[in-house]
């Protein structure tokens, strides 16, 4: 990803330039073999391409400045850029726009080479040949005013291109997202969050569940030992991880099309400091011991919660295929928080 970033850095460089000098350069007459309509065509997929080589770059450098975390970019610049908000909106409109375009520059570059071979296989024109340096077969040809249709045409390519982006932006369907029942609890949660936090290439990404239920019982009148219980279970497909979500998703990490959920059950206990839901956590098909210290705020019937821990993803077989930290590190912090209210 760090090569493809840079590569795409310095290709975004040198297109302006290419483009800069291409505008200063004139622009020999069509061929008199050379038909209109190919000579539309011709303009228009250049005018095409040459917008390619700028916004294919640019939007995946947008993407990367919007995300947080994520593989560097080894030039000493360019990791944020000016008046690009780190937000998971606009880095996955950017990475939409990015694929779109990139297909659209692969269609412009097949249009043209196959242009390039009729000429020279079928006209036998000397399209290509006067392209080489030296003295062309027909001479030099007086350079030429060319409509403007043409540029008129590429701007309606990409004026549609992008607004196919920002319709489908984040409108991509997570892997078997289970349709979670609302738990029927003594306490039930009125807002909270499940968060967490990876390293990855030396840079910490964080991301959070947004789907999840939990049943809880909890009795703060009792001294010692056991309080409550608590069962969890959160949606897995309801992951976002900013530029990564995806791949955290697939069957080397996540698996969320195989094990769409996972389940946290635990005693809650009272501790020295706040208490402990002492059980289990089941994830990617694996059951692991999880003791998690939490501290609770009680007002009445109002309850807010805060508990961190860190995991280590090796224990439930998550990127096992990535065995180098320095890729991908081993500890997964992990903080919940909630507000809950108790029922009648």
């Amino acid at each position: 990803y760090s090569m493809h970033k840079t590569l795409g850095v310095t290709t975004f460089l040198v297109a302006l330039a290419r483009i800069v000098w291409a505008i200063s350069q004139p622009r020999p007459a069509p061929l008199p073999s050379q038909r209109r309509p190919e000579g539309f065509l011709a303009d228009v997929v250049h005018w095409v391409l040459y917008a390619a080589l700028v916004i294919v770059p640019l939007v995946g450098w947008l993407a990367h400045a919007a995300a947080t975390g994520g593989a560097p970019i080894w030039w000493p610049f360019g990791q944020k850029l000016p008046f690009v908000p780190q937000t998971a909106a606009l880095q996955s409109l950017f990475n939409t726009l990015h694929v779109i375009a990139g297909k659209v520059l692969i269609g412009a570059l097949i249009l043209h080479l196959a242009a390039a071979l009729k000429h020279h296989v079928i006209d036998r024109d000397a399209t290509l040949s006067r392209m080489l340096p030296g003295q062309t077969p027909l001479g030099r040809l007086a350079p030429t005013r060319r409509s403007r249709a043409p540029l008129g045409a590429a701007v309606a390519v990409w004026g549609t291109t992008i607004a196919i982006a920002i319709s489908i932006a984040g409108d991509a369907p997570h892997p078997n997202q289970p349709a979670l029942t609302e738990a029927s609890s003594e306490w039930q949660v009125q807002e909270g969050e499940i968060a967490i936090g990876v390293t990855q290439f030396n840079s910490d990404l964080s991301g959070r569940f947004t789907e999840w239920t939990a049943h809880i019982t909890f009795d703060d009148t009792i001294p010692t030992g056991k309080v409550g219980t608590v069962t969890a279970t959160i949606s897995i497909a309801s992951l976002n991880l900013g530029p990564v979500t995806q791949q955290a998703l697939g069957a080397d990490f996540f698996n969320a099309a195989t094990y769409p959920t996972a389940s946290f059950s635990a005693s809650i206990l009272h501790a020295s400091d706040g208490y402990i839901g002492d059980g289990t956590l089941t994830l990617r098909g694996r059951t692991v011991p999880v003791r998690l210290p939490f501290s609770l705020s009680l007002q009445g019937n109002k309850a807010e919660m805060r508990g961190d821990i860190t995991l280590d993803r090796r224990d439930f077989g998550i990127g096992s295929n990535v065995n180098d930290e320095k890729l991908l590190g081993f500890p997964v912090s992990i903080r919940i928080t909630f507000k809950a209210l108790r029922g009648d």
